[in-house]
């Protein structure tokens, strides 16, 4: 039974908040993967134990296209006293980005646009034409990874490989449900150190694999030699890639319909200055990024520190901010590199004042959820639009639900 729903009323949960009321802001982190699209996690405990560790009070599943971990997340966050929030993400098309060929959130792809949904209902349900949607792209990106996987076997066999990967064993041995190509690549990476034992067998056995390119990672580094294999092979440009079917994805306006159909909160995630330092056309100008999102009816957006400098992540939120955007922080956790659940910037801590805008990001997040549970009104109106003028009172209640939570025994 989702704990909310057993969550006294508004008028009573703020009368509690008044007598037990905290000035504090509490740690956040409201987007992370989990095994159940890829993650750096060896399961979904994991997280928790390290929010525990960290002080973390509020966690964020954010998995790409399914809501498969919902149970298993919402069991370990009333086990380890973390409160939960169900978000989702997923990769979508802004048309006329991509007819003007702009990059928007993908810096390789133009129209390429990640996308999120906050807040989710739980348990997770959509209608039976979204279901359909949801479907089709699981079924379009399962597909074009067996057909990488079909290539990638034609490159081991071409090189006398002393193994051969099976898509199912993939799929049961290193993912869930859904198998993305890094599954792939740890694939590789496992067998690579289970069938070869010397080390300049094993150089030399990437080395055949990359078509003659020298390996650079250190056979020993797991989460650099599976990048390094991802990139090799995998990634557009790669060796056994095979770009995805344009009925992967869906527009942003579909997306943001899933969303709301769910229960949640549309969101856009915010680039920023990516490994270069450069930012995409679509995000450079922020101030019509503002008025292309608010288009859209979006009223929220997300950022991961890690990958922005603090000056340029400090002078987005606040321009953000008094637009009245509502804003959350994460970190991903996409990759096989296991960081802090902590945020951070890239090239130092946050801030009190960051710290206290992530906060209170995540008790929207709660107080929507909260009101959805009970049947109510969230933060997104019955027109599908952010209700901004309201986040006073939607962060004030969010404030009261986390903390009630955190303050009851298991």
């Amino acid at each position: 039974m989702y704990f909310l729903s057993k969550f006294p009323d508004k008028d009573e949960l703020l009368k509690w908040w008044k007598i037990n009321q905290k000035d504090q802001a509490r740690k956040v982190n409201c987007h992370i993967h989990t095994p159940y699209s890829f993650s750096a996690f060896a399961d979904i405990r994991q997280p928790f134990e390290m929010a525990v560790s960290e002080d973390i009070k509020v966690l964020g599943i954010n998995d790409f296209f399914v809501a498969d971990g919902y149970k298993a997340f919402h069991e370990n966050a009333v086990k380890h006293r973390i409160f939960p929030e169900f978000n989702i993400e997923f990769i979508g098309l802004l048309a006329e980005e991509q007819k003007k060929g702009m990059k928007v959130n993908d810096p390789n792809n133009p129209g390429r646009t990640y996308f999120s949904g906050k807040g989710l209902n739980y348990p997770f349900g959509v209608s039976l034409q979204n279901i359909q949607k949801l479907e089709q792209i699981k079924t379009e990106s399962q597909k074009q990874v067996q057909m990488m996987l079909l290539k990638t076997n034609e490159l081991l066999k071409n090189i006398n490989a002393p193994f051969s990967l099976d898509f199912e064993e993939i799929k049961k041995e290193f993912a869930k449900e859904l198998v993305r190509e890094r599954h792939i690549a740890k694939a590789i990476r496992v067998r690579l150190h289970e069938h070869l034992s010397s080390d300049s067998e094993k150089r030399s056995f990437l080395k055949n694999l990359y078509a003659g390119k020298e390996q650079k990672a250190d056979i020993n580094d797991n989460t650099r030699l599976e990048e390094e294999i991802r990139g090799n092979l995998l990634k557009a440009g790669g060796l056994a890639y095979i770009p995805e079917d344009e009925n992967a994805f869906l527009s942003v306006p579909e997306i943001i319909n899933i969303v709301i159909d769910a229960g949640g909160i549309p969101c856009y995630p915010v680039l920023l200055d990516h490994k270069n330092g450069n930012y995409t056309g679509f995000e450079e100008d922020h101030q019509r990024l503002a008025d292309r999102l608010t288009v859209l009816g979006v009223g929220c957006v997300e950022l991961i520190p890690g990958r922005n400098r603090f000056e340029n992540l400090e002078r987005f939120v606040r321009f953000m901010e008094d637009r009245g955007f509502v804003i959350v922080f994460g970190t991903e956790h996409n990759t096989p590199q296991l960081i802090p659940l902590t945020v951070r910037a890239s090239d130092k801590q946050l801030d009190p004042w960051l710290e206290k805008i992530a906060w209170e990001g995540a008790c929207i997040v709660a107080a929507h959820q909260y009101l959805k549970s009970r049947g109510k009104e969230g933060f997104i109106d019955e027109k599908g639009l952010a209700r901004t003028d309201k986040k006073q009172e939607f962060i004030l209640l969010g404030k009261a639900v986390i903390e009630r939570y955190l303050s009851e025994t298991n």
